[in-house]
């Protein structure tokens, strides 16, 4: 079965310039749609490295002629629906339908930073959903990128940058957007994003880091609040260098070294 852990590297200002140059937006509008795409703590990621992800039953159902609806009802189901917990659940039910049915079953879930929907793989450039996952489980540039491909392959570059934002909802959520008010959601990111404190890349690849590593930022939000402060002094202590209270360049090249080896023996195993 294919694995759905890889390097899990954090987003870098290369993967957000480069998505913002192909997209004719600026950064707010980036992060606008991550934090309305990714549950809290909002990042691609999870602790355990494995993309954030909400696994479909009514479109496994449909991409497999509902053969498996009598047998595994939980998991297949004309209805879309019964997602249960996110996080780890969302990958038990993955793997069941994985077990079942490996193709069907990755187009049945969204992935990442963008929750791109497996179903799209074509529409994003990849040659097949195992190309996909083995793609974006390798950063979140990947998984930015292929929301940047989605969002030029269905014409839907213009609404984001004029802030259209019910148009570009409908394309991007889908027609019942308004349900959940994803278009309120995008602009009230937006406004803000717009209005300044942009995510620090440097102080959100430190707390994606350290939430791998089993301290706790709380958000992956880029800011430098008290819980980052406290995972990174319990991390100093582990580390068994002095505590700060800001982030310092010895420290934050620790977090980062002790968070790749994670990631590679993570992806290894």
């Amino acid at each position: 079965m294919i694995s759905f852990k890889g390097a899990a590297l954090p987003l870098t200002q290369s993967g957000l310039s480069n998505a913002c140059s192909r997209l004719g937006v600026g950064a707010a509008e980036i992060w606008a749609l991550v934090f309305t795409e990714t549950d809290p703590p909002y990042g691609g990621f999870m602790a355990d490295t494995r993309p954030q992800i909400l696994y479909e039953q009514h479109i496994f159902h449909r991409l497999t002629g509902g053969q498996f609806a009598a047998s595994n009802p939980d998991i297949s189901s004309s209805h879309a629906g019964n997602y249960g917990a996110a996080g780890a659940h969302q990958y038990d039910r993955l793997s069941a339908a994985a077990a079942l049915n490996e193709t069907a079953a990755l187009q049945s879930a969204s992935w990442g930073i963008g929750q791109t929907l497996g179903e799209g793989y074509k529409m994003c450039g990849f040659a097949s959903p195992q190309d996909m996952v083995a793609r974006l489980i390798h950063s979140e540039d990947e998984q930015l990128l292929a929301v940047v491909q989605e969002i030029l392959a269905t014409h839907n570059a213009s609404s984001l940058a004029s802030h259209d934002w019910r148009n570009f909802a409908r394309i991007y959520n889908g027609p019942a957007y308004a349900r959940n008010q994803y278009d309120a959601h995008l602009a009230s990111w937006f406004a803000k994003f717009a209005g300044g404190g942009l995510p620090d890349l440097r102080i959100r690849t430190a707390q994606i880091y350290l939430m791998y590593l089993g301290f706790e930022p709380s958000l992956i939000d880029g800011l430098w609040g008290t819980r980052s402060r406290s995972a990174m002094n319990q991390f100093q202590t582990k580390a068994g260098i002095s505590q700060t209270d800001d982030l310092d360049d010895n420290t934050y090249e620790k977090i980062i070294a002790a968070g790749q080896l994670l990631t590679t023996g993570a992806s290894s195993s």
